[in-house]
């Protein structure tokens, strides 16, 4: 058995936690530029919500994607981004004036998502994940993972953050 013990600290300060910038390289593994959510929690948005109020959401969580969910069954359905918002997409929805689209009338539903098993990520690298986004046109890949209870949404790769990680 292993004997835990504290000590004490010989400084008078500390350097601010998370505040060190972090970069990433072509040969981390892939799973270091995952947005886990078993570490931290998914951005969600109703799919009956209007795309300005999604919007807004986004903008106040500091994500550029949202999960859409059906609040009545308490389920993932879709996924958004904050390009689809602000894109020509809004406006081809039936004539629907702006203020009145739905995230609904213009996300990605899940039987349209290119998703990647969480098992193949473990075994990629931050290069092989930068290819996969280049070759697929993409902006976000929802990570999956099979487990006991079925599919579950493990994370998710973005392809804007992982650029931002390789830059120096």
């Amino acid at each position: 058995m292993t004997h835990l013990s504290l000590r004490s600290l010989h400084a008078d300060s500390l350097k601010i936690p998370g505040t060190d910038p972090w970069h990433a390289d072509p040969e981390d593994p892939a799973t270091s530029v995952m947005t886990d959510f078993r570490e931290r929690a998914s951005v969600t948005v109703s799919e009956a919500s209007t795309i300005d109020a999604a919007l807004e959401h986004m903008k106040h969580a500091g994500v550029r994607s949202a999960f859409a969910v059906d609040n009545d069954a308490h389920v993932v359905v879709g996924l958004i981004t904050a390009y689809d918002i602000t894109s020509e997409k809004p406006m081809r929805s039936a004539h629907t004036p702006r203020r009145e689209v739905l995230v609904r009338d213009i996300m990605q539903k899940i039987s349209d998502w290119r998703v990647i098993e969480f098992t193949d990520l473990e075994q990629s690298s931050v290069a092989e994940i930068v290819r996969l986004f280049e070759a697929s046109n993409l902006t976000h890949i929802p990570v999956t993972e099979t487990t006991a209870q079925g599919m579950t949404l493990r994370g998710l790769l973005s392809s804007a953050r992982i650029k931002k990680l390789l830059s120096e």
